[in-house]
């Protein structure tokens, strides 16, 4: 794990593994703080951010096959982006469809509800496969404490 705070940037290193996680809630932990946002963002980013990270742990890679996930945070005083980075098969989940959360769960398919909450708790997502890379941007507008 590399963590830099360097002019509002951050940087954050993980493997695919899922036990790394609290890792990954430090660091969002740190930059919430760092930039004064208050608790309620700070968890909703929380939560956003480690649905991607999770997600691209879970089904990025090959079972078996031993990856990276890179998160990087950038404030700019209005607000913070996340960009989350890996070298695993092309996925662009801004192209799943939105998920009908007014049926009752039986009759929903499986899969997407990570993707409509990150949705929901982001003010920006843009997604580019850019060098053999996935590229997944989140933004949200952040007020001071």
């Amino acid at each position: 794990m590399s963590q830099t705070d360097n002019n509002n940037h951050w940087t954050l290193t993980l493997s695919n593994d899922v036990q790394e996680v609290p890792q990954l809630s430090a660091f969002v932990d740190e930059v919430c703080e760092s930039c004064g946002v208050d608790m309620m963002v700070t968890m909703q980013l929380n939560l956003a951010i480690e649905e991607a990270v999770v997600n691209v742990m879970s089904y990025a890679y090959p079972e078996g096959t031993k990856g990276y996930v890179d998160i990087s945070a950038h404030s700019d005083g209005s607000g913070l982006t996340f960009v989350i980075s890996d070298s695993g098969k092309p996925f662009d989940p801004t192209t799943k469809g939105d998920v009908d959360t007014t049926l009752p769960a039986e009759e929903r398919s499986i899969g997407g509800l990570g993707i409509h909450l990150v949705k929901q708790l982001m003010d920006n997502i843009q997604y580019e496969y850019k060098d053999g890379h996935n590229v997944l941007t989140l933004k949200k507008k952040i007020s001071k404490l």
